[in-house]
């Protein structure tokens, strides 16, 4: 995490600063609020910024909103009371951390504010088989493109990648191409000179220079406009950018991650999206599983997320209910990971009691957690699928997936269409293993009783 202090570095700032450092910060200081909105313009980047609650904060936010710069602000003051404390809040910071400051305070705070801490959990045969390739191409400088369902996860691959990389000790810049609009997309990424256009101050360093030596980040990549695109495809063959209003390239030594959730090549065939851009970004492909074809992974999710919401809201951490924990295992989690953490967090808001009962979990029109279709087969699976999976060590990635199958399928009674449901795999790729499977001599579950095959 970057940290950039504001504010006269003596006496109670300075002890702050350096427990900040204690939990891994990367701390750098000014003295003024022009300053702080001067060093973050010229590409000096910061996650969070801690102000001096005598400063006026209100106008380093609005400095920093005029330059389309939005960094949070945490603000402190020695001995300050209440009143202080909610000044600066209104004034628009999303904390306040009096001094002398308290370690795990400071600690507390910088993790809840820069909510860096998205667990990547892999205990999932299909997981495991994206993370082993992502470890392995890591190291290098290769280009990679991050796919899947919206919710399962990419920025947390990418960071994780930047984490394993050469360049872990240097920047990680993401920028959401969905999220800027398109005529100010340019100037974020590539930067301005002063004057290029109306509003234009002063230079302005883009994404591509704050990121210089380590990894730039093009989140919804498929979102960005072809001309753009044609201007990111020299950006990556040149290895130098223009800024708008500039007269010369400026050299830049990043590494580029990508993530879309949009079939990409069914985009180029509809000419929105560049064939050769996608070739530059595509070297290596990792697809996320969506959280339903990864089943062993929900309980442990969920159990992250439960630890984390209960420290983050000051109560005391409670485990899923078993009723709860055959709930959570059996839905199917459309929204993915970031469903899942929104129904936990939800959950650890609603118990009371010393487990997390499944009327607590609720989906976000707060309705309760309802089951799935054919709900006692479903759960038996799930929970079979569960049970498996703990038991994975020391096997293929094939002989992990074949024991997945068979076991959910003899939990479903041999019904294909329940087992291909629960497993998150069309009708056809089962069949598809299953016929390998017999082909092999392996013993497959047949329909029993009047379930029908289907």
């Amino acid at each position: 995490m970057r940290l950039l202090v504001v504010g006269r570095l003596s006496g109670q700032l300075s002890v702050a600063v350096k427990l900040a450092m204690s939990t891994g910060a990367k701390v750098a200081h000014v003295e003024t609020i022009e300053a702080a909105t001067h060093a973050l313009r010229a590409g000096q980047g910061a996650d969070l910024l801690m102000v001096d609650c005598e400063l006026d904060i209100a106008a380093l936010i609005a400095a920093n909103e005029a330059e389309r710069i939005r960094v949070p602000v945490v603000a402190c003051g020695v001995d300050a009371g209440p009143r202080q404390a909610a000044d600066a809040i209104r004034a628009g910071a999303k904390e306040f951390i009096p001094l002398p400051p308290d370690a795990e305070l400071i600690a507390a705070v910088l993790a809840a504010v820069s909510d860096d801490d998205r667990p990547l959990v892999a205990a999932d045969p299909a997981m495991q088989a994206v993370l082993k390739l992502a470890d392995q191409v890591a190291a290098s400088d290769a280009s990679i493109l991050i796919t899947g369902e919206s919710g399962v996860g990419k920025e947390v691959m990418a960071r994780y990648v930047h984490g394993k990389s050469r360049r872990a000790q240097k920047p990680f810049i993401s920028v959401n191409c969905a999220a800027i609009p398109e005529n100010l997309l340019e100037s974020e990424l590539f930067g301005h000179e002063k004057g290029a256009f109306t509003g234009a101050v002063a230079r302005r360093i883009g994404k591509f220079e704050e990121a210089d030596g380590g990894t730039l980040l093009l989140d919804e990549i498929s979102e960005m406009d072809g001309r753009l695109q044609a201007k990111l495809l020299r950006a990556l063959q040149e290895r130098e950018i223009d800024r708008v209003g500039g007269s010369k390239p400026v050299k830049v030594n990043i590494r580029i991650l990508a993530t879309s959730n949009r079939d990409l090549v069914q985009a180029v065939k509809e000419g929105v999206f560049r064939e050769d851009l996608l070739y530059r970004l595509n070297v290596v492909n990792l697809r996320l599983p969506a959280l339903r074809e990864r089943p062993g992974d929900i309980l442990p999710l969920a159990e992250c997320f439960i630890k984390k919401y209960a420290a983050a809201n000051g109560v005391p951490v409670r485990p899923l209910a078993p009723q709860a924990r055959q709930r959570v295992a059996a839905h199917r989690w459309s929204g993915n990971v970031r469903e899942l953490e929104n129904a936990m967090h939800r959950a650890v808001l609603l118990s009371s009691g010393a487990e997390i009962e499944e009327f607590a979990i609720r989906l976000p029109d707060g309705q309760p957690l309802g089951a799935n279709p054919d709900t006692a087969v479903a759960r038996t699976a799930s929970m079979a699928a569960e049970a498996v999976s703990r038991n994975f060590v020391g096997q293929t990635v094939s002989q992990m997936e074949q024991a997945l199958i068979i076991d959910t399928l003899r939990h479903c009674l041999g019904n294909r269409t329940h087992a291909s449901n629960i497993l998150g795999i069309s009708i056809r790729t089962l069949r598809n293993k299953l016929n390998e499977y017999t082909a092999a001599g392996v013993d497959v579950p047949a329909p029993q009783g009047n379930v029908s095959a289907a």
